[in-house]
């Protein structure tokens, strides 16, 4: 299953091919209650035909009015839609919500090329497009890294922008990687047994036999990775849940009962590990919503990896001056 970024891209490349005018527009930053994140992107076609998201619906609409009636800005341009709270009701936003969109004509086919090339090889690139001249760049980036405006560049960014490491090459953990695949998590499996990792198919994914201790630490998971086990072996989950628990991974979880994490816990702290670095486990793993089937079970644990994403990115903006205190309380 394809990525969203994938498919809107594919289908701009098309109606380019096909002599069609299209626009690119991404969502460089929201302030308050917007309904997409940055880096979201929509394709418009100068007819109004249109693939993608950049809000609920209305800011799509209007958009789509403007290429019909050739109101779009001929060369790349910023967009700000919510600045009044008139505009912020006519266009669906909630109140205080505004988003600033980045507009950019598309004319290099090729381009487009290299992007989704990139996607479908689980790259993570960084577009530049130089805000006078149009002039597209493309070259490697590094996870975290957000849409911005910088001088006369805008960037932005495509292919896995959070990394999923999955301890255990079973059903679960095929249907996991699934499922993160298509939510554009770079997707890493490892499991040392060869009667196991032999029958893993999961294309979009990465397989290591390594032990699971020792592929933790060569990977060294950072602030924008996830690691789940799930093979129900503890000789292989706690070998693995040892090292993360001690690494930057904004999310450790593994698989088992209510029972069966108590006695992990326990072996947990007869090695060197602090109660804090223990309580960071979650366990049982997923947010608890009747899941029984292995379907089901993964559904619960990505909500649970997003949730906590999206947690700690919200308390990091949160410590930010993003919007004057004035304009905050206009809503009243």
């Amino acid at each position: 299953m394809n990525s969203p970024d994938l498919d809107v891209l594919k289908r701009a490349e098309e109606w380019l091919a096909a002599g069609h005018a299209a626009y690119l527009f991404t969502v460089i930053k929201t302030w308050g209650s917007a309904p997409r994140v940055p880096g979201s992107i929509l394709v418009l076609r100068e007819d109004g035909h249109l693939i993608g998201s950049v809000s609920g619906g209305c800011i799509e609409d209007d958009l789509a009015d403007k290429a019909k009636a050739g109101a779009l800005p001929r060369t790349p341009e910023v967009l700000r839609y919510g600045l009044t709270r008139d505009e912020a009701q006519r266009f669906g936003l909630p109140c205080g919500g505004e988003l600033a969109i980045f507009c950019e004509p598309l004319s290099d086919k090729a381009k487009l090329t290299s992007i989704i090339s990139g996607i479908e090889s689980h790259q993570l690139l960084r577009r530049s497009v130089h805000m006078k001249t149009g002039e597209v760049t493309i070259e490697n980036a590094i996870l975290g890294s957000e849409p911005t405006l910088e001088g006369d560049f805008f960037h932005s960014y495509f292919g896995p922008k959070l990394r999923l490491i999955i301890i255990g090459a079973n059903q679960l953990g095929a249907v996991l990687a699934n499922i993160a695949t298509t939510l554009d998590y770079e997707v890493i499996v490892c499991d040392p047994r060869e009667e196991v990792a032999s029958e893993w198919q999961v294309s979009g994914s990465q397989l290591l036999q390594m032990m699971p201790d020792d592929a933790i630490v060569k990977l060294n998971p950072d602030s924008h990775t996830a690691i789940v086990a799930v093979t129900h072996d503890p000789k292989l989950d706690d070998m693995a849940l040892l090292e993360a628990l001690t690494s930057n991974a904004f999310y450790v979880g593994a698989l088992g009962s209510k029972k069966n994490q108590v006695k992990r816990r326990e072996r947990m702290r007869m090695f060197d590990l602090t109660e804090a670095e223990i309580s960071r486990l979650r366990g049982p793993v997923g947010i608890a919503i009747g899941s029984r089937t292995p379907a089901e079970i993964a559904v619960s644990i990505l909500a649970e990896i997003i949730q906590t994403q999206t947690q700690q990115r919200e308390t990091a903006s949160s410590q930010e001056e993003i919007t004057p205190t004035a304009k905050a309380s206009a809503c009243g």
